[in-house]
């Protein structure tokens, strides 16, 4: 779209596509990559959101504005909130036999995605590994759930994951050493070079994945690589908020004794009820427990 006048300057609409703490790289209409920095201390941007910056001749600019977001996907703890991807339309969580998977980083990684309205994808890799298979019946709950599950063995082929990147904004999660980065460099082998380029840039010296990278995977796919976690906190969510992103909890929401029950200890509740029938897994609801004990802790807190 043509520039526009902002004071001295013109005026870019774009697509923050790597995030550094304040400083952003945006992809502007006409291809130029700026690189950006906010107003004051602001630094509520995300990798996927789309911008207004304002510009100068030498590819430097700054944030003025942000679009209106179709979803967010962000973590939280008990200090503060980390900004992840911006209009995502799909999650990929990746784990791997080796070195093993944290389910409740899992449960926290679906949880955060449910509540954005982002739609989750597991991938099991190294799915060739003798390991895999106690790996697989550990997800086997999740399959019931109704989340996908697919079997990847990435540093050989990543065809079968294709599809399911065809079209989406996708996000990839995970745990450190699962494998994102053998991914990515096998959808997109020119990722490493663009990463040398992006610390080039910001001048850096770093390749390895330190913050969120947006590629395009083709003119109507892209793919946001991110750091691996050891935790995924999801502080923001409240109790009710909480217990709805557990999808194998819905049906059973609003049947316990009392309404404003939390689902921690109280007598007749539903979820209690269903874990002692088998209906969802006691390790899901003890999940739960300690995540809305520790985010009703924080609220006491503050």
């Amino acid at each position: 779209m043509p520039a526009c006048r902002l004071g001295s300057e013109s005026a870019e609409s774009g697509l923050i596509t790597a995030a550094y703490g304040r400083r952003f790289l945006v992809e502007c209409a006409d291809g130029r990559v700026r690189d950006c920095s906010t107003r004051g201390k602001r630094n509520d941007y995300a990798c996927g959101d789309r911008v207004t910056v304002s510009c100068s001749g030498d590819d430097q600019g700054v944030i003025e504005s942000c679009a209106p977001r179709d979803s967010l996907l962000y973590r939280s703890d008990e200090w503060k909130q980390k900004l992840i991807a911006a209009n995502v339309s799909r999650m990929v969580a990746v784990v791997a036999p080796l070195p093993s998977f944290d389910l409740d980083v899992l449960d926290c990684c679906l949880a955060a995605a449910e509540h954005a309205g982002i739609r989750p994808l597991i991938v099991l890799n190294k799915a060739d590994l003798p390991e895999a298979a106690i790996s697989e019946r550990s997800l086997a709950p999740y399959l019931a759930m109704g989340y996908p599950l697919l079997k990847l063995v990435a540093r050989d082929s990543v065809d079968a994951l294709r599809p399911q990147l065809a079209g989406q904004r996708s996000v990839l999660v995970g745990e450190s050493g699962m494998g994102k980065s053998t991914i990515l460099n096998a959808l997109l082998p020119q990722a490493a070079a663009q990463t040398q380029d992006i610390s080039a840039a910001l001048g850096t010296g770093r390749h390895t994945t330190s913050h969120a990278r947006l590629y395009h995977l083709d003119a109507h796919s892209d793919i946001i690589d991110t750091p691996g976690v050891q935790a995924f906190g999801v502080h923001h969510l409240g109790v009710d908020d909480l217990a709805a992103a557990f999808v194998d909890f819905r049906p059973h929401l609003g049947q316990c004794r009392f309404r404003n029950c939390r689902h921690l200890e109280e007598p007749g509740c539903a979820l209690a009820a269903a874990a002692e029938a088998g209906t969802i897994t006691p390790r899901r609801l003890a999940s739960y427990r300690r995540l809305a004990a520790e985010n009703l802790a924080r609220q006491k807190k503050y």
